[in-house]
């Protein structure tokens, strides 16, 4: 399957203020992992599956980003870089980038790795009448997190509040048409959660949630999982896997 029009953004602006202190110099998608940037392990997943143009949204010390990017790790690939000059927050930042983008536009967290569900996520984008989808991660506490709200279709309807106990969180993989974005577009900081889902839903928007279940993913938000990540990637990404 062929995905020329597709673009992947990757939210890679964050700071990591929840890493107490740690990699004080390093935006938090460049911190190491295994010997490489923890972004070369999201950029190598998500490629995988057919994607191959890359727009990344920086924001804190963006030109380290800029400069992994433009050090050929990924020369079959197309990157850009598309640096905020004011914090833009999530859906900010993603609207910064959406002059760089295709048709359909691939939003990953830069934090973050989910290792099921792409390829039938970017599938969404054959459906007819679709504006997109994100993955949904059932976990047995959803403290941290905040849960997806669903109706018998499958259909995105809102978001809860952090609550403990099993619940589906978002996986950080959202496909979206982009003509809806550019609807969308204005300036300022902006959450994709908070602000861009809710009117995303007030307007109608057909958004699918795929549910996946039992699905290895790791964030790299707190020094408990960034400690993990390590393992995790030499577990799932420096194997084999099928594309």
């Amino acid at each position: 399957m062929h995905f020329n029009d597709v673009t992947v953004v990757v939210l890679a602006g964050g700071k990591g203020s929840r890493l107490k202190g740690l990699h004080l110099e390093t935006p938090k998608p460049m911190i190491p992992v295994a010997g490489k940037p923890f972004l070369h392990w999201l950029t190598l997943w998500l490629a995988s599956h057919g994607p191959q143009h890359f727009v990344f949204s920086t924001g804190y010390r963006g030109e380290q980003i800029e400069a992994w990017a433009a050090g050929g790790d990924f020369p079959a690939a197309e990157q850009v870089c598309c640096r905020e000059t004011e914090p833009l927050g999530t859906g900010g930042g993603l609207f910064n980038c959406l002059d760089h983008c295709r048709r359909w536009v691939l939003v990953a967290n830069g934090d973050g790795l989910v290792m099921k569900g792409v390829s039938e996520l970017l599938a969404i984008h054959d459906e007819f009448g679709s504006d997109g989808g994100l993955l949904g991660v059932t976990v047995e506490d959803a403290a941290r997190y905040g849960s997806l709200i669903v109706d018998a279709r499958s259909r995105l309807t809102g978001f809860s509040e952090k609550v403990a106990g099993r619940g589906m969180i978002n996986g950080g993989l959202y496909l979206f048409r982009t003509e809806m974005l550019r609807e969308m577009r204005r300036p300022g900081m902006l959450s994709l959660e908070y602000d861009l889902f809710p009117e995303m839903i007030e307007n109608g928007a057909t958004l699918r949630v795929l549910q996946l279940d039992a699905t290895p993913f790791i964030d790299i938000g707190t020094p408990e999982t960034l400690a993990q990540a390590e393992d995790f990637v030499r577990q799932h990404l420096m194997q084999p896997w099928p594309p």
